[in-house]
């Protein structure tokens, strides 16, 4: 997963990822450049989910 290729399919990404997991809120999937650390943070909180297993979830949409 890099920034760019998240920069720029973010709002299909941000789509998919509400649609499979219902409790995220555009708080939640707010995406700002340089701040990818603290996107993933806040996803992995709030799924409960690694690091990595958030990786692989972005990756896989």
């Amino acid at each position: 997963m890099n920034t760019t290729e998240i920069k720029g399919n973010w709002n299909e990404l941000k789509g998919k990822l509400k649609q499979k997991y219902a409790t995220l809120t555009d708080d939640d999937l707010l995406f700002a450049e340089g701040k990818q650390d603290e996107l993933v943070g806040r996803l992995q909180e709030k799924l409960g989910k690694s690091k990595e297993e958030i990786h692989k979830i972005i990756s896989d949409l």
